[in-house]
């Protein structure tokens, strides 16, 4: 037998005798272990070339070039990445996380069985030189694309695809994190899955799967291991307020600036250019701010464990400012607002990694920040280590409107729950604040503008999402508007609906014939060439005209709105097109509800 009948034996044996919900559950646990092996082999071999790479600089570099080495590493880098993606995977690869959200909300989950390894290559190439960008968006993008095609080899229902695509990325972020919980909420609050009895099962075994693995192959030690020594008090609240309102500003400019930036490179139209000018601007900033180089958890975790000279200082042109700890404020202040302009000149000039670390970066140095200030101004001292991890927390929660996965993240990673309270203040300050100014995560905020994205609200996002044209019904004949009642008559023998639309010679809508108005008239025949189609036809209101560049939504206001049963439809320069049924239009919408709801 060859591979493909056991395939259809394996498919028709189970289609006989596991249920659906059964076999989620056994591929939910396949799909956590192989999206827990790729995390910790994206991590391993990251940190390992990252090593190498710093080793052969060494080596070949004179002694004390430190700073030279981490300016031309990174645009080596960049430049590798470039050729690979250009020459062996010859597409685009980008954040990784749209493209998970697209899949989900307009093509049924599917993603191309390439993307199990492309971000998890090109990724490795541009941080393990120092691009400044982090590896969990790779990650979460290779386990989404794991899941989706497991599913599909082995023949789930379209909604189960979507359900192992989330079981995916789910075992992706807790095996790098360790962290099964932030998993599960990252698939529920980014990737924006419902949390029912039928997501959450599956969700939560494939994050405990791959956490396992993860434990089992890297040991227990997590990243930013800190144990909490100072308990919460009420005099912190006023504090943890500052924080979480300092934090979603720097969570407004971290999405905006990445933004601006992203889109200036994106002007740019030679591969040539992006890569000099983004090297070069990104080589000074590292070879100025060496905590921008790569990923920068290493500063980050250095700040926690308080080596702050070193964390700030190392290879730096401003060692020599190392016990003046307003200089030491300063370089804080100034790595919080050069890490977005960092990462987005990483990816926009030819990099591939993502934005959940440096997010996290930001959100540890604005915490670090705080409470760092607030200690030199003589006020009540505050735990440094803990502001910093509640800040990664609020920046998480700003940057990716994520304010559970934010929170749970650090409590799994501080292996407690002494931080839930400040954890929970301040992420919440931070969230409400951002909302006024960023409606969208990151990942979302484009897919929103070009309705392509599917949220909580799955009645707004029906709306958004089906495709009017296909809804659009055409097989009505028109009649021109200086024909005859003869010519009325000829159009009813040759159509099977009771609706005429008028048209002029170029086609643009002008009424409507309906047989119930003419029925009596068509058995006059002396009248055939005396009554005109203009004298027989009604007029329409505005409001009983849709224009193809019209949202579902409006068409539903408009349904709402009027009493008729049909539309039409008419493009911007008014030429007639079709109709649209109330009842096809509201049967698609029940058809998609139950496509999209777990239960």
């Amino acid at each position: 037998m060859t591979f493909a009948d056991i395939h259809k034996t394996l498919h028709t044996w189970r289609l006989q005798h596991i249920s659906e919900q059964s076999y989620l559950l056994l591929l939910s646990i396949v799909v956590g272990v192989f999206s827990g092996l790729a995390a910790v082999l994206l991590k391993t071999v990251v940190h390992l070339s990252g090593q190498y790479v710093m080793a052969f600089g060494t080596k070949h570099f004179a002694t004390g070039s430190g700073n030279v080495l981490i300016f031309v590493a990174p645009f080596i880098g960049i430049l590798f990445t470039i050729l690979f993606v250009k020459y062996v995977i010859k597409g685009h690869i980008g954040h990784g996380i749209p493209s998970v959200l697209l899949a989900i909300s307009r093509k049924k989950g599917a993603l191309p069985p390439r993307n199990m390894y492309t971000s998890l290559l090109a990724s490795t190439l541009t941080v393990a030189f120092g691009g400044s960008v982090g590896l969990e968006a790779p990650i979460a993008s290779t386990g989404s694309a794991i899941g989706s095609n497991v599913g599909r080899f082995f023949h789930v229902s379209p909604r189960g695809v979507k359900l192992l695509l989330g079981c995916g990325a789910a075992g992706a972020i807790a095996g790098i994190f360790k962290a099964p919980l932030a998993g599960v909420l990252f698939t529920v609050e980014v990737l924006m899955f419902d949390m029912t009895m039928t997501t959450a099962v599956p969700l939560l075994i494939s994050a405990l799967s791959a956490s396992t693995v993860a434990y089992f192959l890297m040991g227990t030690d997590v990243q930013f291991a800190f144990r909490v020594a100072e308990d919460f008090s009420l005099r912190q609240i006023p504090f943890l307020i500052v924080l979480g309102i300092f934090c979603a500003f720097a969570s407004v400019y971290f999405l905006r600036c990445t933004d601006k930036v992203e889109q200036w490179f994106g002007r740019r139209k030679s591969w040539v250019s992006k890569w000099v000018i983004g090297g070069l601007l990104l080589g000074v900033m590292i070879f100025l701010f060496p905590p921008l180089y790569g990923e920068g958890y290493w500063a980050l975790t250095e700040l926690l464990n308080g080596h702050s000279d070193d964390a700030l200082f190392a290879n730096s042109v401003f060692n020599t400012f190392r016990d003046n700890s307003w200089v030491a404020l300063a370089i804080l202040l100034v790595l919080i607002l050069l890490k977005p302009v960092a990462t987005a000149t990483t990816i926009g000039c030819g990099g591939v990694g993502g934005t959940f670390g440096p997010s996290l970066v930001v959100g540890g140095l604005s915490g670090y920040f705080i409470a760092t200030l607030g200690n030199q101004l003589g006020l009540p001292p505050q735990s440094t280590a803990n502001f910093a991890l509640v800040g990664m927390a609020a920046v998480m929660t700003g940057v990716m409107h994520a304010p559970f996965m934010g929170v749970f993240l650090i409590a799994e990673i501080t292996g407690g729950y002494a931080l839930m309270i400040p954890l929970l203040i301040t992420a919440t300050v931070t969230y409400i604040f951002v909302q006024p100014f960023e409606k969208h995560s990151i990942y979302a905020r484009k897919l929103a503008e070009q309705g392509d994205l599917m949220t909580h609200n799955k009645d707004a996002s029906a709306w958004h999402l089906m495709d009017l044209q296909k809804l659009i019904e055409t097989n009505f004949v028109c009649v021109k508007e200086n024909g005859t009642l003869r010519d009325i008559v000829e159009a009813i023998k040759r159509s099977k609906r009771n609706l005429f639309p008028v048209v002029d010679d170029e086609g643009h809508f002008l009424g409507l014939i309906v047989m119930d108005d003419i029925r009596k008239t068509i058995f006059k025949t002396e009248l055939y060439d005396k009554l005109t189609v203009h004298e027989l036809m009604m007029t329409f209101k505005d409001d009983d005209i849709v224009h193809s560049s019209e949202s579902l939504s409006d068409v539903v206001n408009k349904f709402q709105l009027s009493n008729r049963y049909n539309l039409i439809v008419v493009d911007d320069d008014g030429h007639y097109l079709g109709f649209l049924s109330r009842a096809n239009t509201f049967s698609a919408y029940r058809r998609f509800i139950s496509e999209t709801s777990e239960d």
